[in-house]
């Protein structure tokens, strides 16, 4: 999904690159201003984080609130500490358990599940 959502991207913004024409400036960025210049942060929250909340069907929150959504998804999904840490960019995975450790619990009892599955098999 991640990919062709990002293709998309990249066409539409082909297509604003040839608008912009003589004041398209080429940074070679992903996600650009419409001169292709580097978004700036607090123009983005200001302006169209709450629109783009609201067309996701999302209540206000923070942008940063996107990072620990995803981060808790990961981890309650069972993808391993160590991937979702270095996913976040953490340094090391103490970053990501101290930070993230209400999610834990639940996985605790996912691994006891797993260790009887495990044993069951041989009998």
């Amino acid at each position: 999904m991640a990919v062709a959502a990002l293709r998309r991207h990249r066409r539409a913004q082909l297509e604003e690159r040839l608008q912009a024409a003589n004041i398209w400036e080429d940074h070679n960025l992903v996600f650009s201003n419409e001169r292709g210049r580097p978004l700036d942060g607090n123009n983005f929250r200001q302006r169209a984080f709450g629109r783009l909340l609201d067309r996701a069907g999302l209540p206000p929150m923070r942008f940063h609130s996107l990072r620990h959504t995803a981060a808790t998804l990961l981890m309650s999904a069972g993808v391993p500490v160590k991937v979702a840490s270095e996913m976040l960019g953490h340094a090391d995975i103490t970053t990501t358990l101290r930070t993230y450790s209400h999610v834990l619990p639940g996985m605790q009892q996912q691994a006891a599940d797993a260790m009887d599955r495990l044993f069951a098999r041989g009998r």
